[in-house]
């Protein structure tokens, strides 16, 4: 297990240099149209990427069918909530991939993915460092941009995940559900996603969606030049008595690739599925690559 994961970070460095180019193109459209300097007007104007949709649909089939799918990171933080030591202190990190099945030849433009996620959770500090656990998330996802008047206003997806812990007996947790988000593309600087989920869960975890809820609200910004990301993101649970929240902060450490110093906050319940109904408040920094140009969750 510990080897296996190891590896995988090293595959994920690998990972920066394969994606960095993944929408270099688009990128480069959008700030031609949005070049003017920092100032709140411009950031609180929408500002729509004017592209025709064949243009948009060339630009995404000519990306590599492999890279990035969300954020991969490495990171390692302590409670805010408890006493800090080598047995609360841990290690998180996360690794996203996806692999592109078909161009956009599909109805209405979608473009079908192959998805898989791992979040691991590693005691790092403990005694022979022991995995806590780990999150498997494979999927399928239906990707498809919206434009209007020649206009990217946002994308939409529809994903049918699976995921587990691998675990057996009474700490086994799994769970399988569809989910749709849209994400909307308000301008150069921010980005707004709505995501709503219904599944099963297993009998170890009934009780899940009281912790989890159904959906969450995303805000991301970015400047201009494309150095500082700040995410908020809100998870409210099935009564909205328990808003998880999620915080963070990415400062771009090089002009020329995508690695940044990242800065994680989490508050609230089901970070990891093993103890998705204990309370959790985790600091963390470390690495993060990020795909080009969005910031799904």
């Amino acid at each position: 297990m510990k080897k296996r994961n190891i590896y995988l970070l090293f595959l994920l460095i690998g990972f920066s240099h394969l994606s960095f180019g993944q929408s270099k193109v688009l990128e480069s459209l959008w700030k031609k149209q949005y070049k003017s300097e920092f100032n709140f007007h411009s950031v609180a104007q929408p500002k729509y990427l004017e592209i025709k949709n064949k243009e948009i649909l060339q630009l995404i089939d000519d990306q590599p069918s492999f890279g990035m799918y969300h954020d991969n990171y490495f990171t390692t933080g302590v409670p805010t909530n408890e006493k800090i030591n080598k047995s609360t202190a841990d290690a998180k990190f996360q690794i996203s991939i996806r692999q592109r099945l078909t161009k956009s030849q599909l109805p209405l433009n979608t473009s079908f993915y192959l998805t898989y996620t791992q979040k691991s959770f590693w005691d790092i500090y403990e005694k022979s460092s022991p995995f806590e656990e780990s999150n498997y998330k494979p999927g399928l996802t239906l990707m498809t941009p919206v434009i209007s008047d020649n206009k990217l206003i946002g994308a939409t997806t529809l994903s049918f995940e699976h995921e587990s812990n691998g675990l057996d007996g009474e700490d086994s947790r799994s769970w399988n559900y569809a989910s749709f988000s849209w994400v909307h593309f308000y301008n150069y600087n921010f980005t707004f996603q709505a995501k709503l989920w219904v599944g099963v869960v297993s009998k170890e975890n009934h009780d899940l969606f009281h912790y989890r809820g159904y959906g969450l609200l995303a805000l991301n910004y970015r400047n201009n030049k494309e150095n500082l990301w700040l995410s908020l993101v809100i998870n409210p649970n099935d009564d909205l008595t328990i808003f998880n929240t999620t915080a963070e902060i990415n400062y771009k450490l090089s002009k020329n690739d995508n690695q940044y110093l990242f800065l994680q906050w989490y508050n609230g319940y089901g970070e990891s599925l093993i103890d998705y109904d204990k309370y959790t408040s985790m600091v963390r920094v470390g690495i993060c690559l990020k795909p080009k140009l969005r910031n799904f969750y």
